[in-house]
């Protein structure tokens, strides 16, 4: 029979760089561990996606793939104050234990040149979230 290699996980991150508490999922036999399958070529993959979204629909269809391939959400909506901007957008990656900070920084800033590139995607993220609806509802 043949053996399967083991499936890559992120390589650890320099002591005090991060706070991904990667020892302690690796010592659970119960963990998700699908936050450490993200290595750091799976990530510039990621990136890559994440700039090659034109339209709101590729942004939502990529983050339904976060959430089944990492088990984190990948949160944009409008922030609390007027949004005059894409800075008005609200993007977060959830924290998720064996989640690099380094992804949770580099994901939304991805998202945010989309947004800053395709300022329609924009405008659907407002139109969904009701800013863009009728007077009064």
């Amino acid at each position: 029979m043949l053996q399967q290699d083991p499936i890559p996980i992120r390589t650890e991150c320099p002591p005090g760089a991060c706070i991904c508490e990667r020892e302690i999922l690796l010592a659970d036999p119960d963990a998700d561990l699908r936050p450490l399958r993200l290595t750091r070529t799976e990530e510039q993959r990621l990136l890559e996606r994440i700039d090659a979204v034109t339209s709101y629909g590729e942004l939502k269809r990529l983050q339904e793939r976060i959430r089944a391939n990492l088990g984190a959400e990948l949160r944009i909506a409008p922030g609390p104050n007027e949004v005059r901007t894409v800075r008005g957008i609200l993007i977060v990656l959830e924290d998720r234990p064996g989640l690099c900070k380094k992804v949770r920084q580099s994901v939304p800033a991805a998202v945010r040149r989309v947004l800053t590139r395709h300022p329609e995607i924009t405008y659907a993220i407002l139109d969904a979230n009701d800013l863009f609806g009728a007077p009064g509802g």
